[in-house]
């Protein structure tokens, strides 16, 4: 992958994580001169205020109006109080009101703490005041209100100035209304009660903001400690080389954190286990992975490892993904073998069938030279038997061979396959009952036909025997079915259902093969996902019998 190149072509560095380099794209962006957390904290500290101040605002204004609350509810008490008084009542009614009711009116103010009490008849006129002088005469706001028998609460000004008041009217004892009862508090008196309440309530918000502050500042660092210091351009640079780095590399990468729960999966790893990234991004992996690979990543093994997942052999080196001197989780980078294999063992038969043609060559050489001496000699009876003695001859296999099988790959994967077996004394035949037409999409029966071959063959080739291969297509309608009888060892009992199952197998341990069972795992997950069998029984000839039964035809497979 080539690395990304800045404005002027050359790659842009930028402070990044670890090492503190790194090499990204150029972003175009000029570097604040405010650092991340910088900001964090001014903005945290301007949310904080903002909020403190709001709150207090909204207290005060509440606290104000509460005790406006407090005071009218109290206000009417005492006028409904002073109204319902039978002495005030028997006053208005006598010659002399203003005698019994300015004591009272006047006691009355003191003991509630009130600005004012004033008491009127049905006129108006005033029979207690604060200010004596005031005292008969007019009052200085309009009674009709509260004359009309209804309680009147509100802010009005009069002779001694603004004032929250409440007037209440003063019934006879029939019943009508004989005078009102005036009680207020002034509008100063109010605010300065507030004032004094204000610094009570003004602590609190101004605790609550340094808390908020402190917070803030715990929080910022907090918050710079996970990121490791980096600051945002850093960290935006930093993914973008990240995703372009993981999803540009050829290489499977997948990531698992410590609880085993997968974080990263590159397109590579997606294409090589058949899978959609964004739909196993955070499951665990031995949820969603095939077994043998999930144990590879959650065990921490970093040994460069074949496994087998789905039907590709993969290539699998570990890590342990460390932060800090710490393990956070495993890493595994994957490389697909798959047809690494294939075109060895394409290439091995095609030196097979390279040494086959030196040999045949070798050899007619060989007769040619035998019949030239006998033809020289005038032995023409000798070399007419000569002939007839050698017959065809040759090392390559004849036509003979494909019985029945149309299908042009797969006579050759068999032709390939019967050169190394002569090569490795081990006789190959194809049943002559066989029958396969052309199969138009026939990947995974060469998979399942040069598999079992392979599998038999390696059985035989220590002592040598018979292998015989039987491909049907015409025994039940739709499907074909391979069979590969050997006359081996064979497979015990115990092992022919576990055959299929990766490194299990009866034969021994091959020089630089380092996992055995793996064409027999393919052959059996190919078979399966084509809705199929694969079996292992015992042969007539005394070894292994290996049978697969797939429908046809093969293109209705999913691709692999």
């Amino acid at each position: 992958m080539s690395i990304a190149q800045g404005a002027s072509g050359a790659p842009a560095e930028v402070p990044a994580f670890g090492g503190r380099r790194f090499a990204a794209w150029d972003t175009g962006h000029v570097r604040r001169s405010m650092s991340l957390s910088t900001q964090l904290l001014v903005l945290q500290i301007a949310i904080v205020l903002v909020i403190v101040a709001g709150t207090g605002a909204v207290a005060a204004v509440l606290a104000a109006q509460a005790n406006r609350d407090a005071y009218r509810d109290r206000m009417v008490a005492i006028a409904q109080s002073v109204a319902g008084l039978p002495t005030v009542v028997e006053a208005l009614l006598a010659k002399d009101p203003q005698s019994q009711i300015q004591p009272i009116a006047e006691a009355v103010r003191k003991s509630s703490g009130l600005s004012y009490v004033v008491v009127t008849d049905d006129q108006g006129i005033r029979y207690s005041h604060p200010n004596p002088d005031r005292i008969g005469e007019m009052v200085s706001t309009d009674p009709s209100v509260a004359l009309s028998g209804k309680v009147q609460i509100e802010t009005q000004t009069g002779t001694l100035g603004e004032s929250w008041r409440v007037k209440v009217p003063i019934h006879g004892p029939d019943g009508p209304v004989i005078g009102i009862v005036s009680v207020g508090i002034f509008e100063v008196d109010l605010q300065a009660q507030f004032v004094d309440d204000l610094p009570g309530l003004i602590i609190a918000p101004i605790a609550a903001a340094v808390i908020g502050v402190i917070g803030s500042v715990w929080i910022g660092w907090l918050l710079r400690r996970r990121i490791y210091g980096l600051e945002s351009e850093e960290i935006r640079t930093m993914l973008d080389t990240r995703e372009a780095m993981l999803h540009g590399i050829q290489e499977g990468f997948i990531a698992v954190d410590a609880d085993g729960r997968l974080v990263v999966v590159n397109d590579a790893a997606a294409r090589l286990l058949g899978v959609e990234s964004d739909q196993i991004l955070g499951k665990d992996a031995a949820d969603v992975l095939d077994e043998e690979l999930a144990q590879f990543l959650l065990s921490g093994e970093t040994a460069e490892t074949p496994v087998l997942s789905g039907e590709r052999v993969l290539v699998v080196h570990g890590a342990a993904a460390r932060v800090k001197d710490r393990d956070v989780g495993h890493i595994a980078m994957l490389r697909d073998r798959t047809e690494l294999e294939e075109t060895l063992r394409d290439l091995s038969g095609a030196r097979s069938l390279a040494d086959d043609l030196r040999a045949q060559s070798h050899e007619f050489f060989n007769t040619l030279q035998v019949l030239s001496g006998l033809l020289e000699t005038d032995q023409t009876d000798a070399a007419l038997s000569f002939i007839h003695r050698v017959g065809g001859g040759g090392a390559l296999p004849t036509g003979q061979l494909l019985h029945g099988i149309d299908d042009i790959e797969v006579s050759a994967l068999v032709l390939a396959k019967s050169a190394r077996a002569q090569e490795l004394g081990i006789d190959l035949v194809v049943d002559p009952e066989s029958h396969l037409r052309e199969v138009e999409q026939d990947d995974d029966l060469l998979t399942i036909v040069g598999n079992l071959l392979d599998n038999a063959i390696e059985a035989l080739e220590s002592g040598g025997g018979r292998v015989v291969l039987r491909i049907r297509d015409d025994v039940a309608p739709d499907r074909i079915t391979v069979s590969v009888d050997d006359d081996g060892p064979g497979v015990p009992a115990h092992l022919r259902d576990a055959v299929f199952e990766m490194d299990v197998s009866d034969k021994g341990s091959v020089p630089r093969k380092e996992r055995r069972g793996i064409g027999l795992t393919i052959v059996k997950r190919v078979a399966q996902r084509l809705g199929g069998t694969a079996i292992a029984e015992a042969s007539a000839s005394g070894g292994a019998r290996f049978v697969v039964d797939v429908p046809w035809p093969f293109e209705a497979r999913t691709p692999r």
